[in-house]
């Protein structure tokens, strides 16, 4: 999991999964407490080796973040 702050705005970046990955790690993220904000998957984003699944199949993939919430 990637710890890549989104615009400084307290985002963290952790995960890009599909389904059903993706339901299940929001869902665990908002009971542990975190607001949770999906973004669709970039392809050109992404610097890692493995991409080639996900380039050829971006609308599949989403990004999650998550943040604390405010007290």
């Amino acid at each position: 999991m990637s710890s890549t702050e989104n615009n400084n705005s307290q985002w963290v970046k952790r995960n890009i999964t599909d389904e059903p990955r993706l339901s299940e790690l929001v869902e665990m993220y908002k009971s542990l407490g975190f607001d949770v904000m999906i973004k669709d998957f970039m392809p050109e984003e992404l610097s890692e080796d493995c991409s080639e699944c996900m380039a050829a199949f971006p609308e599949r993939y989403k990004v999650i973040f998550t943040r604390k919430k405010a007290s």
